[in-house]
């Protein structure tokens, strides 16, 4: 048995917005854009529904929010780091729509690598609150060859970004 392991270095580009609004609220925002499942939920439909048509059909009918994705988990930092003195609201977002996903995985399986997406809701120290993700283009198209692949991407980050504004601007 042979194995080879392929290095492919690439930077990601963060992204911070910082409100002035509280925490709480800029979580309850992010939430009445997305809609709500999980990935298990999602894997049994495509199994249960005859083809890619009911599919799209059922995700955009039962779990697709106002921003076109919706949240798979919620991972809350905020309750167990203060067991090591960091007192504070961090909040980890798990969310997309394996619809937009497939328009990148389609053209790069490894795409899923980055899809879904993430977000990191924090409260500042000094009142408000930061959302701070990672563009996805900048993870998911580092094949500057494959146009298609980078066209996809570039579509999520103004889905994202879009999503973000409707936080900041509700």
């Amino acid at each position: 048995m042979s194995a080879h392991t392929e290095t492919k270095t690439f930077s990601g580009t963060r992204l911070v917005s910082k409100t002035d609004l509280p925490f709480d609220e800029d979580l309850r925002r992010f939430h009445a854009q997305v809609g709500h499942t999980d990935i298990p939920t999602l894997a049994r439909l495509a199994v249960e529904t005859p083809d890619e048509q009911a599919y799209a059909r059922e995700i955009e009918a039962r779990f697709v929010g106002k921003s076109g994705f919706m949240l798979f988990s919620e991972i809350d930092h905020g309750g167990w780091i203060a067991r090591f003195g960091i007192r504070r609201h961090a909040i980890r977002l798990i969310y997309g729509n394996p619809l937009i996903a497939i328009t990148m995985i389609r053209e790069d399986i490894s795409a899923g690598l980055f899809v879904p997406v993430e977000m990191l809701v924090v409260d500042a120290p000094d009142g408000g609150t930061t959302l701070t993700y990672v563009q996805p283009s900048s993870l998911i198209a580092i094949d500057r060859e494959n146009s298609a692949l980078r066209s996809a991407a570039e579509a999520l980050d103004a889905k994202v970004a879009a999503l973000v504004a409707a936080i900041l601007d509700s």
